[in-house]
């Protein structure tokens, strides 16, 4: 059964209150809080935004309180749940009522542990399956840990490396996906190759800053935002040393594929059919 809700899973550095304007400087295709608007369909709708992966939940809310309101929400609140208060009846209650949840940056691995056995999940899981427009959002970290699968480390080096890279069981509020974010800025991507190359039954998710992909029905995904992301499918690897090299040595893989997403392009991950966007952004930017 396809799911009736949807994921919108961001690369981090999503325009929002205090954030770097390098991007808006460089990038022609930035559109102010384009990605934090697509969070509800209505002003109205109800936001609640898990604070768990961060060590500084107080600013965060600080920071988003700001951009919801410069957006026109009305309706959002902050859950700062912590490994003592995760089966509360007021938690259980609010996300019960939710339109969207909304998981922020900071350590996949704190949010792992926080929530990975918590009655939170279960009742995650059944709106998103169930539930016509609801909406389960991340950022970063809190995209990260969405899948089944999450990268905790890795070595971020020219060369992918036998035993550099640690991955976990997240979340699981979606199956065969491994999301990796800051994608571009941070040249992540040998350690999302070296991830799906081990576990060739994923998708791999480059997400880059300033964009998302919301993806509705489980499987088709559209890109937003002013970066790109990039998707990796190692369904067909051919030779490859995987399964037989020595710690510290690298790995090669054939035939692993990429494509590469923009404003606009659409992937419907069912079949691997990829859409080019239809028509480019218009900027009135003249060139100095």
């Amino acid at each position: 059964m396809k799911p009736k809700g949807q994921l919108l899973i961001i690369g981090g550095k999503e325009d929002k209150d205090g954030s770097a304007s390098e991007m808006k400087k460089k990038n022609k295709n930035f559109s102010h809080h384009e990605i934090l608007k697509l969070l509800a369909k209505s002003k109205d709708d109800r936001i609640e935004v898990i604070t768990a992966a961060t060590s500084e939940p107080e600013s965060m809310q600080q920071t988003y309180t700001k951009t919801f309101k410069d957006i026109g929400y009305t309706n959002f609140g902050f859950l700062d749940i912590r490994d003592d208060q995760i089966h509360t009846d007021d938690h259980f209650k609010r996300i019960k009522a939710a339109a969207t949840v909304f998981f922020t940056g900071g350590d996949q691995n704190r949010i792992c542990q926080t929530l990975q056995q918590s009655v939170l999940i279960d009742l995650l899981r059944e709106k998103y399956q169930k539930e016509e427009n609801f909406m389960i959002a991340g950022t970063s970290a809190g995209a990260m840990c969405i899948p089944n699968i999450v990268i905790l480390e890795a070595v971020n080096g020219e060369a992918i490396l036998e035993n550099d890279i640690e991955l976990d069981s997240g979340l699981g509020l979606i199956g065969n996906y491994i999301i990796d974010t800051h994608f571009v800025h941070r040249a992540r991507f040998g350690r999302l190759a070296h991830a799906i190359i081990s576990h060739r039954d994923c998708w791999g998710i480059g997400l880059g800053e300033d964009t998302a992909l919301l993806i509705e029905e489980g499987c088709k995904a559209t890109c937003y935002g002013s970066g790109m992301v990039w998707i990796f499918n190692a369904k067909e690897i051919g030779c490859t040393n995987i399964e037989t090299v020595k710690k510290g040595y690298p790995i090669y893989a054939e035939n692993l594929k990429a494509h590469i997403l923009t404003e606009g392009c659409k992937i419907d991950f069912s079949n691997n059919v990829f859409a080019g966007a239809l028509s480019e952004k218009k900027n009135d930017n003249k060139e100095e």
